[in-house]
């Protein structure tokens, strides 16, 4: 069953910080990388693009954790785990929206050609922190 994510987590995911997602390669070592993210509905979401690791570690074992802090409070770690999503074939609109969240752009500015995006949505089983 999904956690209930709480009003004062909601509004810190609504800001633009920095979280940490981390997945599993496939030996069982974690990945770990920034991520910018927010939420749909009670999912966090978040955009990546094919070829990474993250989206290759996601279709292998979909469990996923993401850590953040406060910014005013860097020693209060909240971690979100849960199973991730990875969704294909929505273009740039979800890069787009998190560019214009996290530098004022209209769109990323550091898309590359050829480069494949894709979504990932996390339904967040616990929350600790």
């Amino acid at each position: 069953m999904p956690a209930e994510i709480p009003d004062d987590i909601r509004a810190l995911i609504t800001e633009p910080i920095f979280f940490h997602a981390v997945t599993l390669n496939p030996d069982g070592s974690p990945q770990v990388s920034v991520v910018w993210g927010g939420l749909d509905g009670n999912r966090f979401i978040f955009s990546t693009a094919e070829g990474r690791a993250k989206p290759r570690n996601l279709r292998n074992d979909p469990r996923i954790a993401i850590s953040f802090s406060p910014p005013d409070n860097p020693y209060r770690n909240i971690v979100l785990n849960g199973r991730a999503v990875v969704v294909e074939n929505r273009g740039m609109g979800l890069i787009d929206a998190m560019a214009r969240k996290y530098t004022e752009h209209d769109s990323y500015p550091w898309s590359q050609p050829g480069e494949i995006r894709v979504d990932v949505e996390v339904e967040i089983d616990r929350i600790s922190g």
